[in-house]
């Protein structure tokens, strides 16, 4: 079950609604009595639970705007993946999901270090990122998958949304290194994508170092 109480500060705020909660029956047990006041109770405590539950789940989505297919168009698979877009188990999985009649678009975010970040040199990254690209769409293509591909913005959550709204996929695949050695895994990016983008996301994890020969 989702926890609704997503910070400290909505945290105070129940706290203090209690307090009010409280205050109220006894005020009004004392100038009505029992019955005023379990009537009073009851009618805050529904308007609490209601105000929480409005609060807890569809407004937490925050999903980009963009359309769904129609029925006669073709499946739009988005795949995101930087160091690990060209492993076997990405371009499986790909290749699966794709069966049948469908586009996919490979974005490869920027992989970029802090020295370079802060120093402008990003066209090493870019030229890197555009490298492994390459190598995922021409084993995606020789396995008869009609794919394209663009590098995208170093951060993954952004990439998304930049492709989404351009190419509206039906479902998204992330694929990380595996936990322990993946920067994304311990930056949530398999949840928060979840929590953000209101679409299927599917996770593969890929082993470069178990399977060395990922063209």
């Amino acid at each position: 079950m989702r926890n609704p109480l997503r910070t400290e500060a909505e945290a105070f705020s129940f706290v203090l609604v209690v307090a009010v909660l409280f205050l109220a029956v006894a005020v009004a047990a004392v100038l009505g009595g029992a019955g005023v006041a379990l009537a009073v109770f009851g009618a805050l405590a529904l308007g609490v639970a209601a105000g929480i539950y409005l609060r807890s789940e569809p407004k937490t989505r925050e999903p980009a705007i963009w359309e769904r297919r129609k029925p006669d168009e073709r499946k739009r698979i988005l795949v995101i993946a930087n160091e690990t877009v060209a492993g076997t188990e990405l371009r499986y999985e790909v290749v699966r999901r794709a069966a049948g009649d469908a586009e996919v678009l490979v974005v490869t975010p920027a992989l970029n270090s802090r020295l370079r970040h802060w120093t402008s040199d990003e066209d090493r990254a870019r030229e890197e990122a555009q490298g492994r690209l390459h190598a995922s769409l021409e084993a995606l293509r020789d396995a008869g998958v009609d794919a394209r591909g663009q590098v995208g913005d170093d951060d993954p959550l952004q990439a998304i949304e930049d492709a989404l709204r351009g190419f509206p996929a039906d479902e998204i695949v992330l694929s990380t290194h595996p936990p322990g050695r993946s920067n994304w895994l311990e930056r949530g990016l398999v949840e928060n994508a979840r929590e953000r983008f209101a679409c299927p996301i599917a996770h593969v994890v890929v082993d470069l170092d178990a399977a060395p020969e990922t063209g």
